[in-house]
């Protein structure tokens, strides 16, 4: 048991060790759950086009730049790896660190992550879910992503890692209007 709170008017006894509940229960609230790991899939889809679309037109204008330069420009090419990831990660943090806690393609498909407790995406969260999600494909094959049939909030291995979920949005202003962000 801890005591939170100061003074005597503030505080009251816990008996959860200070730590807050999850925000979101799928024993509760089934329909924040219902249907997202279908819509990530073709989110995930949707976000390597807008991520792929600058990449072609780099290796576009490399290309010709290439053959202007008598082929000195296509030693950028060694550059286009690095700047595609680089691309990845800040394509990731800032948009679920904005406004909206998603990228184009979980909009687009209604969805939205957030943290265990109820808060929105911040950068740092987004750059790192996404090197995890990168990084657990690679190493463990996209079999892991099978963890997300198993998991009662439709989780992965990486938003499990990381505390993260990822929510049905149109559902959230009808269950609880006030956890939104804006």
């Amino acid at each position: 048991m801890s005591y939170s709170g100061s003074g005597q008017s503030g505080g009251a006894w816990r008996n959860d060790g200070g730590v807050p509940p999850h925000a979101f229960d799928p024993m509760t609230q089934p329909d924040l759950f219902r249907g997202v790991l279908t819509r990530r899939v073709f989110a995930f889809l949707i976000d390597l086009v807008v991520l792929s679309v600058p990449v072609i037109l780099a290796v576009i204008f490399i290309f010709l730049f290439g053959l202007v330069t008598f082929f000195w420009g296509w030693a950028l090419f060694g550059l286009l790896t690095p700047a595609s990831i680089i691309w990845a990660i800040v394509y990731y943090g800032s948009s679920i660190g904005g406004p909206h806690s998603a990228t184009i393609g979980m909009r687009m498909m209604d969805l939205e992550l957030r943290t265990w407790y109820g808060a929105p995406g911040y950068f740092v969260l987004g750059a790192t879910h996404a090197v995890l999600f990168w990084a657990s494909c690679s190493f463990l094959t996209p079999l892991v992503l099978l963890v997300g049939l198993f998991s009662g909030r439709r989780r992965l291995l990486h938003d499990i890692i990381l505390g993260t979920v990822v929510i049905n949005r149109s559902v959230l202003s009808e269950v609880t209007p006030a956890a939104r962000a804006y």
